[in-house]
């Protein structure tokens, strides 16, 4: 029996100002279910958050949400419909899950709950706590500017050289979901 793949998808709980990030949102939920890759996500149903995961559910697949008591008091609800949801006390025990429940990590435009949650994870990779992949769906360049953060936390000499980490870039959602589906083998 295969183990089930499982992408946790990091991104805003807004929109953006370019509607190719909903775009890219959805496409990436339906690519993922189409593949049956199981949907790890903060449970939210606004913003980018909510495409991706009712897309998911829109084309049949399976949603895991990972939300906290206190965004749900902030007026922050949860996706209805999806397969399993999990309410824990703080946003450290949902990145926790999330990590635990995931294979690999997709990353869609965000602000800093995106940007918090993706430098997590490449702690860990720089630590080797983790091998565990990240893949970039770099809409429109969006993530253009933390590369070139990250190249000039390199330069001067604060981390790691880039090729340690194991990151993936993709322009588009078909290329990243090829990429992950390669890798998961």
């Amino acid at each position: 029996m295969t183990k089930q793949k499982s992408l946790a998808v990091y991104c805003g709980h807004q929109f953006g100002t370019n509607p190719e990030y909903e775009k890219a949102a959805i496409r990436i939920g339906e690519l993922m279910a189409k593949n049956n890759i199981r949907l790890v996500f903060g449970g939210g149903k606004k913003g980018l958050m909510g495409a991706v995961g009712q897309s998911v559910l829109d084309h049949g697949g399976k949603v895991i949400g990972i939300s906290t008591h206190h965004v749900i008091a902030l007026q922050e609800p949860i996706l209805e419909g999806i397969t399993e949801s999990e309410i824990v006390d703080g946003i450290n025990e949902r990145k926790q899950r999330m990590y635990e429940l995931s294979d690999a990590f997709c990353i869609l435009p965000g602000g800093l709950g995106t940007l918090n949650e993706v430098t997590d994870i490449l702690t860990m990779q720089q630590v080797k706590e983790t091998k565990k992949p990240v893949y970039y769906l770099n809409t429109e360049g969006y993530w253009n500017i933390f590369g070139r953060v990250m190249a000039h936390m390199h330069r001067a000499g604060f981390i790691s050289p880039l090729a340690e980490y194991d990151i993936r870039i993709f322009s588009y959602p078909e290329d990243l979901i090829t990429e992950y589906l390669k890798d998961s083998k």
